[in-house]
């Protein structure tokens, strides 16, 4: 794996043109990996913004997109280009993700359109919560969306995040609609979106998609609570531990039993 880490950018007026174009943007970092963030190797840019507050993010540091590195759209399409042999090769390609990329939906969607014409795969991984700010057309040049469905009950969901599940509920009704590729994702943390209602709510909500062609349950991870300390932010789920193996064969048979893909 190479992990590329930004600097803070210098931000002035006249840019604040190109982020509405989406000829620059906010960029965290970016890595070239293999076997997570959509199929093949992918070429993964973690884009800086999110209006979500995750009590499990484990990259605070992606919230403000004052934080990330103001970034060229020319250089990531000419990284992309060195890398299309590889993508050829793995039946990988390109993923955005955050921070929340649909912060930057302008960059997205020229990223996107310049992947189609290069005959790269595409992959956006978002909440859905800011689903309305993507248009047709980044939809239309969008090979795979990875979805965090963060819970199933709106007042858990509330709870985990700081905002409502409605909006990505909307979103996910309208990549059902279109037939896009979608695998979701749930994060199990114990005692705060383990209970069996709650499970079985978001199970409910990804089986009426059937454009859902896997479910992946993400156990909870202690790995970002540094990020929160250095940031001198309050971390809620200090002591925490992972899920057993127990809790998350129940979680992952909540999900098999409606007939999905579950890994």
């Amino acid at each position: 794996m190479v992990a590329v880490q930004l600097g803070r950018p210098e931000f002035h007026h006249e840019q604040v043109e190109g982020h509405r174009t989406g000829t620059v943007a906010s960029v965290h970092s970016w890595e070239l990996v293999t076997a997570v963030d959509g199929p093949g190797t992918r070429l993964t840019y973690f884009l800086s913004g999110c209006l979500l507050r995750c009590q499990y993010c484990h990259n605070p540091d992606t919230w403000k997109m004052r934080d990330g590195a103001l970034t060229p759209i020319d250089e990531v399409l000419t990284r992309i280009r060195r890398y299309r042999g590889v993508f050829t090769a793995t039946g990988g390609g390109v993923t955005l993700s955050g921070g929340e990329p649909l912060m930057q939906p302008a960059f997205v969607a020229r990223v996107f359109a310049e992947c189609r014409a290069l005959g790269v795969h595409t992959t956006l991984d978002t909440s859905g919560y800011l689903g309305a700010s993507a248009s047709d057309e980044l939809l239309e040049n969008t090979d795979l969306v990875l979805l965090d469905v963060k819970s199933g009950l709106p007042d858990t969901y509330r709870a985990v995040t700081g905002r409502e599940l409605a909006p990505t509920i909307a979103f996910g009704d309208r990549l059902c609609a279109r037939g896009t590729n979608v695998w979701a994702r749930f994060v199990l943390v114990p005692g705060l979106t383990d209970a069996v209602d709650n499970v079985d709510a978001v199970a409910e909500i990804v089986a009426r998609w059937p454009n859902v062609t896997r479910v992946e349950v993400l156990p909870f991870h202690q790995m970002g609570e540094d990020k929160w300390n250095r940031l001198a932010i309050s971390y809620p789920l200090h002591g925490v531990q992972p899920p057993d193996a127990a809790l998350l064969e129940r979680v992952r048979a909540q999900f098999r039993v409606r007939g999905l893909t579950t890994f």
